[in-house]
């Protein structure tokens, strides 16, 4: 690793100012400390012009990013926010990316080196105006293969100056699953159709062998038609956008800017791993529950994070070997979570570019179920295992930042995939919109944690009710917060959501609870972590809904004619019990067929709490039971408070016993007392 920035600073600080370019790179002085002749020396431009680039910049991919919100036709893109925009530099600067939108930060954090892959490989010299080009290649450019990249080069003058890109998911690309969404696969070519760096557009006109290769082997033309020709159009607003800034400011100015904008990255992130963490060895483990080929396996990640200076190396030597299915992620993925961990963690404020990764180092063996290789190394669940990246580093940093640690969220995002036939013969899909996609955060020293948002990796939408009815044969019955399930803290984490759905037809689905067996929402800074996550099945013979107009109760005993479909659950009465239940496997049917009239339950985790519980102000906890996110019972076990009352029908009456608070709480203190 290199010496501190410090020690750099202090090594230097008797140099002339006419003399810095010789003694001392400029990339070693933080931003702030440059003057004015440094800066310009270093960007060719002014501060003022290369914020405005930079300001114009991130203007520039929220634009690209509504025009196709409000003309995607398929749900995924146009409901939920699956996808990115991004700017990158030209070749002779590394491809630095300068600029994502405020979307998936998974997707914004693997495209430097995606584009980088495409464009070396495709070859520079082969590119033209009027190109764009795609790939969806887990293994050259990350994520997996229905989150097709599109690339386009930017010219000016007759060169190549910059790229404008989108990462958008497809709602299909091939395969032996409609959609895609299975954890079951064995081998890449049963993922769906992998596209290597190709043209598809040459001289602003469609490739028509490139569109016929995918519509020859995707399912839901119909939908990928438009959704693509939206992105296009997308790509010129970028090229269009980008190419008013080079003619006002000109080349050298928007290459400063390019640089600048990464550097500023680079700087705040530097900055917080030099002041925030100390200088030392931290290790944890996290771990998917099973691939889809049986049981027996549990894999585990093994993360140590070494810290020295203003360096980082985090280090997955050690981790089980890639799994047997498509539970995988690959090294770009690896990247992207560790990035997104230390952002939230860290250091919030600078925008994501390239520049984040500047001073952290990453150890990734080939052949783990994190770095997996092709052919069987197969990637398409591949956020469940970056999820455990995350969640590892939270765990391993959590004692050293002390107040400054935050809770883990809901981490797997329990997905759910279905297609089927409606009665009048149309074929329908449904992808990441009826499942537990979306639930609580973590506590932190600010607050409570939400609990209801996406999870750490993204920033996309929930897709409202009405759409998912509209284009889905389903009812959404439910959606609800689950009391006694948030981690108990000073901060409590959010509550656990149960999400469930009456389906219209037959159909099969999937139901990808990958993370069931321990909490990924940790505790932080003494909190306590959340619940586990769950899924059941009720059949029409179970619970007829349709037939005695009621929605499935809440009461325990309904989960004893359920049909587990995964979860720690007690294997008589089928209810969650994360410390002594059984654990119900994901995969022991490959596809659940579902008649008409079927229910799906879906319980997300619960966040992790922030601080010892103790500490909580029992006007809080009375609020809590008030507004059902704790119980009466849960105040006392876990937090010690007394709560007298009726929340149910009487919730503004409820009152804390201050003196039965004070001696359980000592009790609680003094437990062999």
């Amino acid at each position: 690793m290199n010496p501190p920035a410090a020690a750099v600073q202090k090594k230097t600080a008797s140099i002339p100012e006419d003399d810095f370019r010789a003694a001392r790179p400029l990339d070693t002085i933080f931003l702030r400390d440059m003057t004015d002749a440094q800066f310009r020396a270093r960007y060719n431009t002014d501060r003022f012009t290369a914020s405005v680039l930079a300001s114009r910049m991130r203007y520039i991919v929220k634009h690209m990013s509504t025009g196709l919100l409000t003309t995607a036709f398929s749900m995924i893109l146009r409901d939920w926010y699956d996808f990115a925009a991004t700017i990158s530099g030209p070749r002779h600067l590394n491809y630095p990316m300068c600029s994502g939108s405020d979307s998936l930060s998974i997707f914004m954090f693997t495209m430097p080196e995606g584009i980088r892959n495409t464009i070396e490989e495709f070859g520079a010299e082969n590119l033209r105006e009027g190109d764009v080009l795609i790939t969806n290649d887990p293994y050259r450019v990350g994520l997996h293969v229905n989150d097709v990249s599109f690339i386009r080069p930017i010219f000016y003058k007759g060169k190549v100056v910059s790229f404008v890109s989108m990462r958008a998911h497809q709602l299909d690309m091939g395969g032996v699953v409609a959609g895609g969404f299975s954890g079951t696969k064995r081998n890449v070519y049963e993922t769906g159709v992998v596209i290597s760096p190709t043209l598809l557009y040459r001289n602003n006109k469609p490739v028509a062998s490139t569109f016929n290769f995918i519509f020859d082997n995707a399912r839901f033309g119909a939908l990928l038609l438009p959704d693509i020709k939206s992105l296009y159009q997308s790509l010129l607003l970028g090229e269009r956008l980008l190419l008013e800034c080079l003619e006002k400011y000109g080349l050298d100015a928007y290459y400063g800017a390019v640089q600048y904008s990464a550097d500023v990255s680079a700087d705040a992130m530097r900055e917080a791993i030099r002041t925030k963490i100390p200088d030392g060895v931290y290790e944890a483990e996290d771990g998917v529950d099973a691939d889809g080929v049986d049981a027996s396996l549990e894999y585990k990640l093994k993360l140590k994070l070494t810290k020295y200076g203003d360096n980082v190396e985090v280090d997955l030597s050690g981790s089980s070997a890639q799994a047997r299915s498509s539970i995988n992620c690959g090294p770009l993925d690896v990247k992207g979570a560790v990035g997104i961990a230390l952002k939230m963690l860290i250091e919030q404020k600078a925008p994501l570019t390239s520049g984040c990764f500047r001073n952290i180092d990453i150890v990734m063996p080939p052949g783990t179920f994190c770095t997996a290789t092709p052919p069987n190394g197969t990637i398409f669940m591949y956020w469940e295992s970056s999820l455990t990246i995350m969640i590892a580093i939270y765990k391993a940093l959590s004692k050293v930042l002390g107040q400054e640690a935050i809770g883990g969220d809901f981490g797997s995002l329990l997905l759910h995939n279905a297609n089927g036939v409606t009665k009048d013969g149309a074929v329908w899909l449904t992808a990441a919109t009826c499942g537990g996609e979306h639930g609580p955060w973590g506590a932190t020293r600010s607050g409570d944690g939400d609990s209801y948002t996406v999870n750490h990796f993204n920033n996309n939408l929930d897709p409202a009710t009405e759409a998912i009815e509209a284009d889905v044969p389903v009812v959404m019955m439910r959606k609800d917060y689950i009391a006694d399930t948030g981690g108990p803290g000073a901060n409590r984490g959010g509550a656990a959501v149960c999400r469930e759905t009456l389906w219209l037809t037959d159909g099969d689905h999937l139901a990808s609870p990958f993370h069931a067996k321990k909490a990924s929402g940790v505790g932080a800074n003494g909190g306590c972590a959340g619940t586990t996550q769950a899924v059941w099945m009720f059949p029409p013979e179970a619970f007829d809904v349709i037939g005695k107009k009621q929605f499935l109760p809440r009461t325990q005993d309904i989960y004893a004619v359920s049909v587990p479909i995964g979860g720690m659950l007690d294997p008589k009465t089928k209810v969650l019990d994360p410390a002594n239940g059984e654990y119900y496997y994901w995969a022991q049917q490959e596809i659940w067929h579902a008649k008409a009239g079927t229910s799906l339950r879906f319980q997300t985790g619960g966040g992790g709490g922030w601080g010892d519980p103790r500490t909580r102000d029992p006007e809080r906890v009375k609020r809590d039971v008030r507004d059902e996110y704790v119980t009466i019972d849960g105040a006392y076990r876990d937090y010690g408070v007394v709560v007298t009352g009726d929340p149910v029908n009487d919730p503004e009456n409820l009152q804390v016993d201050m003196a039965a608070t004070a001696k359980r709480r000592a009790a609680m203190s003094h437990p062999s007392a």
